[in-house]
């Protein structure tokens, strides 16, 4: 684990976005419970999470309007008992950070891994995940 004044500013980014921290697995577990989309970030401390994906996805939610109900976070190599928790909910898909999925009804429906991030610039990314949340967030009429 790496000393917390290290890791509160990459924390603090997606606070300011919007994001509530998930530092226990209860804390996943409630958010997941909740009705709805959640997107839920595997924040890390490597330059592919600070250069890459934290970008993105700040940049996804300030470019589109069907935004997830809910938004969490859980540190890995930080909060492992959190992180843990929410890589359970990844359906059989290898633990990699940074990651970002999205959940309805706390089931998975999307998943970026390590691999896709480390390949793209943030710009890519917030594509993809604009992309993602208008597939997978947008509100259905009646």
């Amino acid at each position: 684990m790496y000393p917390e004044l290290m890791v509160i500013p990459m924390r603090e980014e997606l606070v300011r976005a919007g994001f509530s921290e998930a530092r226990t697995a209860e804390d996943v577990d409630a958010v997941l419970a909740q009705p709805g989309t959640t997107l839920l970030v595997v924040n890390s401390i490597c330059g592919c999470a600070a250069g890459k994906m934290r970008p993105g996805v700040r940049q996804a939610l300030s470019g589109t309007t069907n935004l997830p109900d809910h938004k969490i976070s859980v540190f890995a190599g930080q909060d492992r008992e959190a992180t843990e928790k929410a890589r359970s909910y990844f359906e059989g898909n290898p633990p990699t950070s940074p990651a970002v999925a999205i959940l309805r009804n706390g089931k998975l429906v999307y998943l970026m891994q390590r691999f896709v991030i480390e390949q793209a610039a943030a710009p890519q990314i917030a594509a993809e995940l604009i992309r993602a949340f208008d597939e997978f967030c947008a509100r259905t009429t009646a």
